[in-house]
């Protein structure tokens, strides 16, 4: 009985991309899976950002008969590659192209030409999602051994705006954990070991913070006279808090008045430099 003789293995596929050749890689792979027990090598030469990077694939592709799919967004390094590909009779595939001359036409503007820009704009929305649910996991002072991971951790008495600014922040892209500062509870040692830079001590005038615990005793219920509420226990929270601001030389923000985004700025502002 004759033995087969084995195949040839195809031409490989090469992927040029001038970011990491994600897009690409994943439409030949899906068209190669149209054809079962195929064998085709895929090759991604990522990052070609030189004309002299497309001369050397084309050298490769030339070779051993392969095919050259890109997915180059940058105008003239896509006409250089589509050029020589032509004069040495190596077959190109544009991915990008057809496409991006098409949307030139129709909205009157040229493409940035600016490789993995997409995927840039895909890892600050999900740097945005890690920071809401960090802030979310880390509010009113839980998980307190995750702080180290925190851009900034806000600290304050009840009702200074500790979880919307929090809030906001994560909104913006920001890791922040909140703290609140309770006369009967010791502050955890874990604040003070700390990178101070990143912990922000939230301060209120007094008359504005009674009116706001009136306000929170109202709508829980709370009697009309409790300690929560009286000026007296108000004003001792308010000296405890800057009695803790001052042993952990924290910056300190007063967010009288000031809406969200304002105080957000203002905390930015201080630990931006050290972010």
């Amino acid at each position: 009985m004759p033995t087969e003789k084995p195949r040839t293995p195809p031409p490989p596929i090469f992927i040029v991309s001038g970011g990491v050749g994600t897009s690409g890689e994943q439409v030949v792979n899906t068209v190669l899976a149209q054809f079962q027990d195929s064998t085709v090598p895929v090759v991604v030469i990522p990052n070609v950002r030189r004309p002299a990077q497309i001369e050397g694939v084309i050298d490769q592709a030339e070779e051993v008969g392969g095919t050259i799919v890109h997915t180059l967004v940058n105008t003239n390094l896509r006409r250089r590659l589509i050029e020589l590909g032509q004069e040495r009779s190596v077959a190109t595939i544009d991915l990008m192209g057809p496409l991006l001359d098409r949307l030139t036409g129709q909205l009157g503007q040229p493409p940035l030409g600016q490789p993995g820009f997409y995927r840039q704009l895909q890892h600050s929305y999900f740097e945005r999602i890690a920071a809401i649910e960090y802030t979310l996991a880390h509010d009113d002072g839980r998980n307190r051994q995750d702080w180290p991971a925190a851009d900034v951790v806000l600290v304050g008495v009840s009702r200074t705006g500790k979880t919307p600014l929090s809030i906001y922040l994560s909104v913006l892209g920001w890791k922040a954990a909140n703290l609140p500062i309770v006369p009967e509870i010791p502050t955890p040692p874990e604040l003070f070991r700390l990178d101070r830079s990143r912990v922000i001590g939230l301060t209120i005038d007094l008359d504005r913070l009674l009116i706001f615990r009136r306000q929170r005793s109202r709508l829980l219920g709370m009697p009309a006279r409790s300690a929560y509420a009286h000026p007296a226990q108000i004003e001792e929270e308010i000296r405890l808090a800057l009695r803790v601001f001052r042993r952990g030389g924290f910056h300190i923000v007063d967010v009288t008045d000031k809406p969200v985004e304002a105080s957000a700025d203002e905390v930015i502002r201080r630990i931006g430099r050290t972010r």
